[in-house]
Formats: structure tokens, C-alpha cells, sequence
């Protein structure tokens, strides 16, 4: 008898997750069966079916007893599952066999060019961080962290982005729509799961966000992941009140593991005057603030 992979659980859970969230309508099924249906998603008989893979199979996928799916089987379940493009990545991610654990990754760093571009974004009056793995955040320039909050204060170990949503009060008071904040900040964590399911830093966030943030541990078992790239964040600030900015997330050449978020306003909006009203907060210059780095952590 096959018996659970250890390694394939991840997969399995995602694949369990994802099935359950699809409805027999989303997925254009006519005929979803007769009867009273004791789930709201897919069964797996229909999932297979729509992905041209045998129950007995896509079942053995589903229970982690099976690792051999190949690209063009995991392109069917997607395809299949309706998963986007981050999701999708996140399939493959898990399929594929775990590298052997190597030592400790090395503190990440900030390339100075990325330094003198938050400092440039800084002048314009843009909010611009850096996260690193596990939402750290790297990096901030003064008006980012005058409108979400300045981690250059927070000790080493809570300068996360996750931490601050879920830990923080002021956190709920300064997203507007908290809830998908939230929501997608765990989702996006999901993600870097995926990349990096031996990294002991990342488990011991997981767990101790699991302890203190019920709304986290709900996140968390829906297993969903959420890779950020554009759009918009809505924010209600104590000090300029309520204030709409678009989005960007961008990658520095030097390491993959970073993203660089710069936020910006519609020309000639309420959040434009809003955020330069924020900039001058202080009595300077929106130019005058210098970009400041976090101290650098005590663990990898």
C-alpha cells in the first residue's frame, strides 16, 4: 500500500484547498450530479475528469501518496482548478522535490543602488520598502514609514510586514480593508512557503503568528497564495485621514528575494495633496528626509 509522503503534503493540502473552493458551476460543469451535495466544491471524480486524469490517480495526488505528476498533468489541474498565474507557480513549486537542507542562508542585504532609488523615490514623494523572505522588511524611506509605520523603531526580530499586520493594533485602524490586507498578506507568506519549506525563521513566524492572531490561523488553512504586482491600497491615517495609493512591485536585479513596493497617487487627487501634507508633516522638506536602514538582523 502507498503510504503519505511526507514531502507531497503540501501539495496535497493545496490541491484539497483549492478543489473545495471551486464551485461545480465555476468550473462549467451542466450536469454537477443529482442529489443533495455534502461539499459546496468539486469532488474529485469531477476534478479529474476536467484535468483528463483517472480518479485512482489524481486521488493517490490528493492523499500524498504520489510525487510523479509531470508539468503537463500539473498544467491540467490548474487549468482545471481555474488557478492563476501565482498559483499555478505555487503547484509546480510544490511538486517539485526538496532540495537538500543546506546551511543557514546568509542576513539579506540592500544593494546601494536600491539605497540611492528609494532615496530618489523619497524626493518625488513616493512611499517606497523593500520586503525580503518571510515579509521581513528591509528598508524604508521616511514617508513610508510615516504612513504605515517606522520599523527602523521596531526591535530586529518584529520588523515584518506580517507581524505588523496581524500583531499591531494600529495596523487595523490604518487599513481601510483590513480583511483583504490581511488576507493576502498570509497568502502572500503561503508563497514564500512554497519557495522555502525549510527555512526555521519562516516556521517559527508561522507558529507564533498561528498563537497570537486567530484571524492569521484562519487565513493560514485556507491555503491560498497572492503574489502582489499592481494595484491599490486603501488607507485611513491618523494624521491626513482617509488616502487611496496605487501600487508597483518590482524586483531588484541583484537578489530575487527581494521586492521593492512603491506606492504613488493620482495626480491632482485628495491622496496626492493628502500624502505631500504627510511629507511636510514634520516641518521639512519632502526632499530633505534621508532613506535610513534597519539595523541589520541577528538571524538570517
Amino acid at each position: 500500500m502507498d503510504r503519505e509522503h511526507p514531502d507531497s503534503a503540501p501539495m496535497a493540502e493545496f490541491l484539497r484547498s483549492a478543489r473545495s473552493r471551486l464551485t461545480p458551476q465555476e468550473a462549467g460543469l451542466d450536469d454537477p450530479g443529482l442529489g443533495r451535495r455534502r461539499v459546496s466544491g468539486l469532488r474529485r471524480e469531477e476534478l479529474a475528469r476536467l484535468a483528463g486524469v483517472s480518479v485512482d490517480y489524481y486521488t493517490r495526488l490528493e492523499q500524498g501518496r504520489s510525487r510523479s505528476a509531470s508539468a503537463e498533468v500539473l498544467d491540467a489541474l490548474a487549468g482545471a482548478l481555474h488557478l492563476d498565474d501565482a498559483e499555478r507557480s505555487h503547484l509546480h513549486t510544490l511538486a517539485r522535490p526538496r532540495p537538500v537542507r543546506r546551511r543557514r542562508p546568509r542576513p539579506q542585504k540592500i544593494h546601494r543602488a536600491t539605497w540611492d532609488l528609494l532615496d530618489t523615490l523619497q524626493q518625488t514623494c513616493r512611499p517606497s520598502f523593500v520586503l525580503g523572505r518571510r515579509l521581513d522588511v528591509l528598508a524604508h524611506n521616511q514617508l513610508a514609514g510615516r504612513l504605515i509605520t517606522d520599523f527602523r523603531a521596531l526591535p530586529a526580530a518584529e520588523r515584518n510586514q506580517a507581524r505588523f499586520v496581524f500583531l499591531d493594533p494600529h495596523a487595523r485602524e490604518l487599513y481601510r480593508d483590513w480583511p483583504r490586507v490581511a488576507a493576502d498578506t498570509a497568502a502572500m507568506l503561503r508563497l514564500d512557503a512554497g519557495r522555502h519549506p525549510d527555512d526555521p525563521a519562516l516556521s517559527a513566524l508561522v507558529g507564533d503568528l498561528s498563537i497570537h492572531s486567530k484571524e492569521f490561523r484562519r487565513f493560514w488553512s485556507e491555503n491560498k497564495v497572492h503574489r502582489r504586482t499592481i494595484g491599490t491600497k486603501d488607507y485611513h491615517h491618523p494624521l491626513v485621514g482617509d488616502l487611496t495609493v496605487t501600487y508597483q512591485a518590482l524586483t531588484p536585479g541583484d537578489d530575487p528575494a527581494q521586492t521593492l513596493f512603491v506606492y504613488g497617487t493620482e495626480p491632482g487627487s485628495p491622496s496626492e495633496t493628502s500624502l505631500r501634507l504627510l511629507a511636510r508633516w514634520d516641518g521639512t522638506a519632502a526632499d530633505t528626509g534621508s532613506v535610513t536602514a534597519p539595523a541589520p538582523r541577528a538571524r538570517g
